[in-house]
């Protein structure tokens, strides 16, 4: 099942180490299978604010998001982006299709 890891930059201060890891950061996604789906970009806000940007980045299943981030190269251009925004970061499950809301009250 497919797994997502999503960041909601709430702030970030753009500048060289920001550069940095947005030129590095798509060679540490190839080995994990990992792609971008949402990665900033044009937003209609529909109910209450939304401060800052979406990323949504698309890996096979947990173990390969998790083996991502985990991962040395992925670990040695954490600090570029975690020392220059703020943001909530999570790693979550996709859904079994066909998913239906009230699967969830099983």
């Amino acid at each position: 099942m497919a797994a997502y890891a999503v960041a909601h930059m709430r702030q970030v201060t753009m500048g060289p180490q920001i550069v940095e890891y947005l030129q590095r950061i798509d060679a540490t996604l190839e080995p994990f299978g990992g792609r971008f789906l949402v990665h900033g970009g044009d937003m209609d806000v529909v109910e209450n604010e939304w401060p800052g940007h979406l990323i949504v980045i698309e890996f096979p299943d947990r173990a390969h998001a998790w083996g991502w981030y985990d991962s040395s190269a992925y670990r040695e251009i954490l600090a570029l982006r975690t020392d220059n925004s703020h943001a909530d970061v999570i790693i979550a499950n996709g859904v079994q299709h066909p998913h239906k809301a009230t699967d969830v009250l099983e």
